[in-house]
């Protein structure tokens, strides 16, 4: 894929006039706020991993609507301290998978919060939570993107969202974690879900994520998203809209509450994006989107050659080095 996209020094510029409704706070608001009169009831059982410098333990806790959500709880086995944690979410159709997937922000001495996505899980990594809210319920193959689009109410990313929050929650309520310590962080929809929970900090999780690490973020910007790319999983709205036609803007109007650029408008963790400029999956101008309207102190990592994968060991290593440079 070649450059397709803005030039370079237009996308650093790029800062679109968002679109958003009216209610968006109190959307999320409400919604929190319904999802917490269900009892987190974080569970950390440990298990035997074969891993001899991490302890890892299999989580669950409480989600949208109370319904169980599974994960991974990652710990270097020697220390003496509460650690900073890293929580981290998912790329499109994967799944928490085996803890050996996960060996990085541990082995660098961080506690790591892994993440399983409702209902994914069956593309490319497996997954074990699934999503009551549809038939069956049983981790699927995507898509997602137009499941109850019609309204923000039955929308899947807010079950998806909501989960987010509740699993930094959870993060937080284990004793080897310290809660003042907290980064997101995750790859594609993993980028875009950590958008969303550090635009929701402030002002519904007690200002706790410091640190957000978005790599080449999908669910920004959904409208110019649409319109510059035919790939999936953006193309899965397409579909939808060209036989939907008298849907289209029911269609946006949705997706605006759940649009990284309105979450990033109200974010004030210290961030690290990347972004690549042959990207066909979220083309630059949705990620260069998000991050202009950042609000926090923030650095952008820029892989002019490169495509969906980003930076991806470099990218890593850009990570390591401010989660160090803050947390020692």
């Amino acid at each position: 894929m070649a450059l397709f996209d803005k030039p370079l020094d237009e996308l650093r510029s790029y800062k679109p006039a968002r679109e958003e409704q009216a209610d968006f706070d109190d959307f999320w608001a409400g919604t929190l706020t319904a999802s917490r009169q269900h009892d987190l009831q974080a569970r950390f059982a440990s298990v035997e991993s074969g891993l001899a410098t991490l302890d890892v333990f299999d989580v669950s806790f409480n989600g949208y609507g109370g319904q169980p959500i599974k994960g991974w709880l990652i710990l270097p086995a020697r220390r003496d301290q509460p650690l900073p944690v890293v929580v981290e979410y998912i790329g499109y159709g994967g799944g928490r998978g085996l803890p050996i997937d996960w060996l990085l922000w541990a082995s660098a001495g961080y506690a790591h919060f892994v993440m399983d996505t409702r209902g994914q899980g069956s593309a490319w990594s497996k997954g074990d939570t699934p999503d009551p809210e549809q038939d069956g319920g049983n981790p699927q193959f995507p898509g997602f993107m137009t499941r109850g689009v019609l309204d923000p109410r039955t929308y899947y990313y807010r079950r998806v969202f909501t989960d987010a929050v509740r699993a930094v929650e959870a993060a937080m309520s284990h004793p080897a974690v310290d809660e003042l310590r907290v980064a997101v962080t995750g790859g594609s929809q993993g980028g875009g879900i950590a958008l969303a929970v550090a635009g929701l900090s402030p002002a519904l999780l007690d200002d706790a994520v410091k640190v957000a690490m978005p790599d080449v973020p999908f669910l920004c910007y959904y409208r110019r998203a649409t319109e510059v790319v035919d790939t999936h999983p953006y193309q899965e709205i397409v579909r939808f809209c060209k036989v939907q036609r008298d849907q289209v803007e029911t269609v946006f109007r949705t997706l605006s509450y759940f649009d990284g650029v309105n979450f990033a408008s109200r974010a004030s963790a210290e961030a690290l994006f990347s972004v690549a400029l042959m990207d066909d999956i979220c083309p630059p101008s949705t990620v260069f989107a998000a991050y202009n309207h950042y609000q926090g102190e923030k650095e952008i990592k820029v892989w002019p050659f490169n495509n969906h994968e980003g930076g991806q060991s470099f990218q890593v290593v850009d990570k390591l080095r401010l989660l160090h440079s803050l947390w020692g």
